[in-house]
Order: C-alpha cells, then structure tokens, then sequence
C-alpha cells in the first residue's frame, strides 16, 4: 500500500510532515478513494490527533471556518499563484444532529476508527496512516470494487443525521466509464423515507451536489434513479420534470432538459429555479435562453448559421446543440450547414460605425441612429459582406426616415 505515497505532492509531504512532527496525521475521505480507484487524486483532506488551535500554531495562515468542528482549512506561508488548501479536520465523534445538517457537538478523540465511523459512506471511510498502509474498517474496498454505495453502519441514521448526504449519494453513484454504482437496499430505502431531510439543507448546497451530478458520466441514470427516489420532487416542487430526454456532457443544459416540460417562459422558469436552488445569474440566463429554444424552429439557412455563430458565444452555441441533441430533435441539416459554413470574411464587428452612419443620414445620435447601425450589422453579418460601402448601399433599400425604429431587426439569435 506505499504505492499510494509516491501520488503525494511536494507540499502534500511538507504539510503531512509538520503535523507529524507534532502528533499524528491520516490520510483521509475522497483522495483515498480516488487512489485506490485509480482515479485522479484531487484535494488531499487530513485528520490528525492535533487541535485547531495546534493547527493553526503551526500553519499561521489558516483559515478557521469550522473550528467549532475541529475543521481548519491549511495555508502554506508562501501561496503559489492557484493557493492550495488542505483540510484538516481533529479526530472526531459526532453527537447528535439536532438541525439535521450539522452534529450539535463533537467529541474530539485519538481513535482513527473511532473518526472514520462517523463518515457517510464506506467508500469515503478509508484513511492511509504514515507507513502508507490502508486503514478500512467497514469495507470500503470490497464496495468499490462491487460498485456498491453502502452507507456506514445503520443507513437510515447517517441519512437522519444530514439531508446532505442524500445528495452526496447520487453524486457518488457515478462510477465513470464502468457506469453507475449501486445502492445498498437499506440506504436506497433510506433516502426514500427520509428525503424531506432536503428541506433542512441550504438551497446553495443543494444546488452544489446537483451541478456536480449533471456534469457527471452517468447523467441520465443517475437523475432517473433521483426521480424515482422522490429526490427530484423534494428539490424542484412544482416543477414539471421531463424524463424523455436525452443528458448531455453540459450540467446547465441538463437542467434546462429536466425542466424542458414546463410551460412557463424561460424568464418565469429562472426565477423559480433561483428561489428553489439558488443558481447563479449566469447559470439563469443560459437555461432561460435555451427553454425559450426548445420550440423555435431549427432554421439551417446561411444568414441564420451566421448570426448564430456572431451572436452566440461557442460555449452558448454548444449548449444549444446539445439541448436540441437532448430534445431528440432533428439537427443533421443544422448540424451540416454549421460545419460548412466560412468563417465571416472581415469577423463579426461592425463595418459602419455610428459617426460615419450620422453622417451619410444626416442623423443626430439617438434611438433611430442606434437601431438603423444594430440593422445594418445584422445584414452584414447574414450576408457576410466585407466592404463598408456595400453595407451602406443597405440604407436604399427601404424608408429609415421615416418607418418605425422598434420594428428594424437587430443582430440577435434566433
């Protein structure tokens, strides 16, 4: 078991070193499991025999966020450019969980079994101690390597304890190219008795579990499996949930897909999914713009592919292919105009600015100047035109003196 020493980083042994140095210090939670999988190891979390106060004796820039739970979040004296953070988190038992979240007090101790059985499950109840050797006293291999989610000890009692961990269960589902874990009887039961545990969760940590869950691999399943659970109710009320899609590699489009049902404009949806998981503004627009896509037409004529490209970003072009693609809608035509259609000549800004414009029209700045130059570009763009005399050879072809401003159409999708 050594091997899984030679993973550590240069400052993952320096900061292992120094808390040996005074007391002792496992390995523990998600880097375990990660190794032993064979997957990338990301955060390393460690649990020691030592204090916060200890902790922070010896690291001076720690940040004390959860020194109530024997939690310090470890910073090295010299931050590199992207600053590294370990937790470090006191030997611990847990009394009880009056609020449902977190433990009303803890009890901290010198035991590492003692501490890993207070974890949620048996895969993330794993430390490696000094020489490299595996500590596993509940199994945890045995499950990973049966794709088993088992809960510590008895289910319904770590799922009693944390509303969280129903969420963090359908995030552990997902077991990459293998496909999807399995849950245990008793905890699948478990979370089925106890979801209204949820709505004793911040909106914020719900919404944190969930983006990670639908940018996983086994995306569709693993939401299948959530419905079926009564999880998906619990978190989105009153929303209409389609299962006749198809999930996607993008978590924001997958939202939009399980939400694709509802009725309501994109505009209303948004503001019902940020009072129920506190999504962000940018996370609101894209799923808003593309439930309004969900019945436009999939228009493949060269001037539609050109503003589609110049007025979308290629992140927002690619979360509306696969939306569509989710949708199960036609998109081979799309799809082939989109591949072969050039690359704007001259790019997607403007050729006519507003002073030359003001100044073929005789126009002073205001509403009517603004909207005749947001035309013209439209038309440059979807006739993909280089020349600024060309564009303004535009301005003949119908009455801008005197026709209404608000009807001009401008650069816009679709």
């Amino acid at each position: 078991m050594a091997k899984f020493l030679g993973l550590l980083g240069d400052n993952d042994r320096m900061v292992l070193g120094r808390i040996r140095e005074a007391g002792e210090a496992w390995i523990v939670g998600g880097w375990v499991r990660d190794a032993i999988s064979g997957s990338m190891v990301r955060d390393l979390d460690i649990a020691t025999t030592l204090k916060p106060d200890e902790i922070k004796d010896l690291f001076p820039r720690s940040l004390m966020v959860g020194e109530k739970y024997g939690t310090v979040s470890v910073r090295l004296e010299e931050p590199s450019h992207e600053e590294v953070i370990w937790e470090v988190t006191t030997l611990r038992g847990d009394g009880g969980y009056g609020d449902g979240r977190r433990p009303d007090n803890v009890e901290f101790g010198k035991d590492i079994e003692f501490d890993l059985a207070r974890r949620d499950f048996t895969i993330n109840a794993m430390a490696i101690d000094e020489s490299g050797e595996l500590i596993d006293p509940f199994g945890g291999v045995l499950d990973l390597d049966l794709g088993l989610l088992r809960a510590v000890g008895e289910a319904s009692e770590r799922i009693g304890e944390d509303g969280l961990r129903i969420m963090r269960a359908f995030r552990f589902l997902d077991w990459g190219n293998k496909g999807v874990r399995v849950f245990e009887e008793g905890l699948s039961e478990a979370i089925c008795s106890n979801s209204s545990m949820l709505d004793k969760v911040s909106k914020e940590r719900i919404w944190s579990e969930l983006s990670q869950i639908l940018s996983g691999t086994n995306v569709g399943n693993i939401v299948s499996l959530m419905h079926y659970h009564g999880v998906l109710g619990t978190i989105l009320p009153g929303i209409a949930i389609n299962r006749n899609v198809d999930m996607s590699e993008f978590y924001r489009t997958n939202l939009a897909l399980i939400c694709s049902e509802e009725e309501r404009s994109g505009a209303e949806l948004v503001k019902e999914l940020s009072n129920l998981l506190r999504i962000s503004k940018e996370d609101a627009r894209v799923v808003s713009f593309l439930h309004d896509c969900k019945d436009e037409e999939i228009n493949s004529e060269s001037s539609s592919i050109r503003r589609f490209r110049a007025y979308l970003r290629r992140d927002r072009q690619e979360e509306f292919v696969a939306y569509s693609i989710g949708m199960r809608r036609e998109m081979s035509e799309f799809l082939e105009a989109l591949a072969s259609t050039k690359p704007l000549k001259v790019g997607n800004s403007p050729l006519v600015d507003g002073t030359v414009l003001s100044q073929e029209t005789g126009l002073e700045p205001s509403k009517r100047l603004g909207r005749l130059k947001a035309w013209l570009h439209r038309r440059q763009i979807e006739e993909d035109m280089s020349d600024s005399i060309e564009v303004l050879g535009l301005l003949e072809e119908f009455s801008w003196s005197d026709s209404d401003p608000d009807q001009w159409p401008k650069l816009s999708w679709p």
